[in-house]
């Protein structure tokens, strides 16, 4: 069984903005304790327009899954459709999608939990993170203090509203630290990021053995019985025989390795165009999330720029435009700390690549002990295999802020509660059955984490989110 603790150091996810107790508490007991609505405007419609525009809401769908299940409703390929973002698993999605099929074909399909609101149709395509943002509505369970009592509701809004205070007077805006969230990595099976060091060393073997073996915090027993079986024999027909139903990422790999046997970079190649990218994006996320850590650990601000930082604009939608990048020196500070306050730039963080700046000063030993301490300092991140998956490299601000926050309590849990709930809080678990529910509403922009923000407010082990 893998180390909670470790997994959080490995990820860089071991710190906190401020102190504070937390509320505990675990989400998504319920699939409708987590929503999100996606903040985009609709692309041009015009009837002779090539793409048919839909509006889907997706409850226990997986944004990679469903795509999949579409295209082949649709009998197209997954590359003909088109989202904006990725959006959590065990929960109510709301989101606008772009499919290269026609609009007759695409009402007369049905598909389990899901909602397809036909638009009209349009010529524009949309891409990754080309949405305003997303607003959430989301329930935390079980609120539990520190010594594993459970917690009041009124005590629990106490420690909520304290630590939203406590950080809005560290970074001078309501803001968190915008760490890359375990979902990017896998919350209960970081796995995302020892694939990406597979292809980065071009060893792929190695990231396709990974993807299929490694163990995970909470594994069921057939899922095990699979991996293990990998681990122990690397033989395709005989874990092919057990393969739990719903690895179907692992099957197609499996399948690959069954008929042209020692084919790792075809295997590999079987994932989604997507999904391969994320592994190399995952391995990016450790350097910025070990590079944030240094940096808060060292008492160096993430909203308010110093000599050597690296400051990009922000536009109107919140998003980072990383190409009008400068770097702060003695004859723009003060400018640069205003437009900081005033939420017209933000400070940056790393994501390395073959192109990658960095800031000098302070915040350059910090980006230096993050890179090192996540292990990066020889990757070249050019990938001959797949060049598509080579990275040039990125900024990412290193404080996101959120708006229109509320927080109350929220009625008691339901029936129809997850199977993890039903058995209890399991040893290092923090959440109590009888612990209060607290409902927090907010906007988040593009392009960060909810459950990161969440993390601030619970300080729950990395699998309760």
């Amino acid at each position: 069984m893998i180390d909670r603790k470790e997994v959080e150091a490995s990820l860089g996810l071991d710190h906190f903005c401020v102190r504070g107790e937390g509320i505990g508490g675990i989400l998504k007991t319920r699939v409708d304790d987590f929503r999100v609505k996606e903040q985009a405007r609709t692309p041009s419609l015009d009837p002779k327009g090539r793409f048919t525009v839909i509006r889907v809401t997706l409850r226990d769908w997986e944004t990679n899954r469903f795509i999949g299940r579409l295209a082949s409703a649709c009998k197209i390929s997954r590359n003909r459709i088109f989202s904006s973002g990725l959006k959590d698993k065990r929960a109510v999605t709301t989101q606008l999608m772009v499919v290269d099929a026609k609009s007759k074909v695409i009402e007369e399909i049905e598909i389990p939990d899901t909602e397809i609101e036909i638009l009209g149709r349009t010529h524009q395509k949309v891409g990754m993170g080309n949405h305003d943002g997303n607003r959430f509505t989301i329930t935390v369970r079980g609120c539990m203090d520190e010594n594993g009592n459970p917690l009041e509701s009124k005590e629990a809004m106490s420690r909520v509203l304290s630590i939203r205070e406590s950080m809005s007077d560290l970074l001078g805006i309501d803001a968190f630290p915008n760490w890359i969230g375990p979902q990017r990595f896998g919350s209960t099976r970081p796995v995302t990021p020892e694939v990406g060091r597979g292809v980065v060393e071009s060893d792929f073997e190695n990231a396709v053995s990974t993807y299929l073996g490694m163990k995970g915090m909470e594994n069921r027993a057939d899922v095990e019985e699979f991996r293990k079986l990998w681990r122990e024999t690397k033989d395709a027909s005989a874990c092919l025989k057990i393969i739990p139903k719903h690895l179907g990422f692992e099957r197609s790999m499996l399948e690959r390795l069954e008929k042209y046997p020692d084919d790792y970079l075809g295997a590999f190649k079987s994932l989604p165009q997507s999904l391969q990218i994320l592994m190399v994006h995952s391995l990016q996320s450790l350097a910025f999330n070990h590079t944030m850590r240094a940096r808060l650990i060292g008492g160096m601000e993430i909203t308010r720029p110093s000599i050597g930082d690296i400051v990009a604009p922000i536009s109107e939608n919140g998003r980072l435009d990383t190409g009008k990048s400068t770097i702060v020196g003695k004859w723009n500070l003060d400018r640069c700390v205003k437009n900081a306050l005033k939420r017209r730039i933000a400070v940056t963080g790393p994501l390395p690549g073959t192109d990658a700046t960095f800031a000098g000063g302070d915040a350059g030993k910090f980006e230096e002990q993050g890179i090192k301490s996540a292990n990066l300092e020889a990757v070249d991140w050019h990938i001959p295999e797949i060049p598509r998956l080579s990275t040039s490299g990125t900024r990412r601000s290193l404080a996101v802020p959120f708006y229109d926050f509320s927080v109350e309590e929220a009625p008691p849990a339901p029936a129809d509660l997850s199977v993890r709930w039903e058995e209890g809080p399991r040893e290092g678990d923090r959440w109590h059955p009888e612990g209060a529910s607290l409902r927090f509403r907010f906007l988040l922009p593009p392009g960060s984490y909810a459950t990161v923000m969440m993390r601030e407010f619970m300080r729950s082990p990395l699998d309760h989110y």
